[in-house]
């Protein structure tokens, strides 16, 4: 059976859909500018798959590569007759070479079996389902009830129906949360990055109020394929020694529960780091997240990682990048 791929050049629209991964604000903030399209049949016009991809420049060359858009965008699957594809694909039975891409870094969602074969398994994933039992840590329950008698509040409100004040909250906590933590600059998203997250529905904005009424910590939580994922989250640093965010995740917990979704806390900057630790008080199963590299043009990827990164690590996808 032959597959062939085909880059559309349209924001990511033919590989849009409901869920926010692939949701066109997402897909719009997130700066998407090509939709990766599989295609099945000696005319290649049946639909198998779609993911939104951002296309890059390879920075001294004239050729370019590809990636997918920050977290869980995956490969949708096509709905119809096309389903007699057995999946996992193989990526080497598919035909990159009209792309015109040296290279694709393809995140899947977290949803089980990928799709292509040969997936790499990145971090874990910490979840709390309501089907289990819930867990939770003494001290932080300890935390919590002490947090409500102060008079902590946790408020929800749907990301469309956001006022500018709550997103200006949520800036603040989230903002002094990456400075303090020296997040990398990829994660320092300005205003307008936020107000357009939150216009897509199957969001939600959750502020923990501190008596005062400030935003002493803040989360934007976002359904996509079947869970409700702890997305982008900040504590405001005057309140970061009453740990306002455990208030707030046990509201999450509560309110995904409710609708019968797990609750994706996402893993740690590193494995077993404080970050992935403070997650897994609240998680109560684990699932593997992963990622596909796929080499469209080897000959172009290894003349590339010639030239510009001799001496890279060859762990680094693309290897051509590893230096720059």
């Amino acid at each position: 059976m032959k597959l062939t791929a085909r880059l559309v050049e349209d924001g990511g629209r033919a590989a849009s859909g409901p869920d926010f991964f692939r949701s066109p604000e997402f897909l719009r903030a997130e700066e998407v500018t090509h939709s990766l399209l599989i295609l099945e049949g000696g005319d290649g016009t049946e639909l198998i798959a779609s993911a939104p991809l951002l296309v890059r420049d390879v920075p001294g060359s004239e050729r370019r590569d590809a990636i997918s858009p920050y977290g869980y965008p995956g490969l949708a699957i096509s709905d119809g007759p096309q389903l007699r594809i057995d999946f996992p694909v193989d990526p080497g039975t598919v035909d990159f070479s009209a792309t015109g891409l040296v290279t694709i870094f393809l995140r899947h969602a977290l949803d089980g079996e990928p799709p292509l074969a040969a997936a790499t398994p990145r971090n874990v994933c910490l979840l709390s389902d309501p089907r289990l039992p819930r867990k939770s840590r003494a001290s932080d329950r300890q935390q919590i009830r002490k947090n409500l008698r102060a008079g902590y509040e946790v408020e929800i409100t749907a990301g469309p129906e956001t006022s500018p004040g709550q997103r200006a909250g949520f800036f603040t906590a989230y903002t002094e949360t990456m400075v303090r933590t020296g997040a990398a600059e990829r994660y320092f998203f300005g205003e307008d990055y936020f107000e357009t997250i939150l216009a897509a529905d199957g969001t939600w904005l959750f502020v923990c109020r501190a008596p005062d009424g400030a935003a002493a910590a803040a989360s934007i939580a976002v359904l996509s394929d079947g869970l409700l994922h702890y997305y982008l989250s900040g504590t405001a640093d005057d309140y970061l020694r009453g740990a306002p965010m455990k208030n707030l995740l046990e509201e999450m917990i509560g309110f995904a529960a409710e609708r019968e979704l797990s609750v994706n806390f996402g893993g740690g900057i590193r494995p077993g780091d404080a970050l992935e630790e403070f997650k897994r008080g609240f998680a109560n199963r684990e699932e593997q997240w992963f990622t596909s590299e796929i080499v469209c043009d080897p000959a172009a990827s290894r003349e590339l990682t010639a030239s510009l990164s001799p001496d890279g690590d060859p762990s680094f996808f693309p290897p051509y990048r590893a230096s720059l």
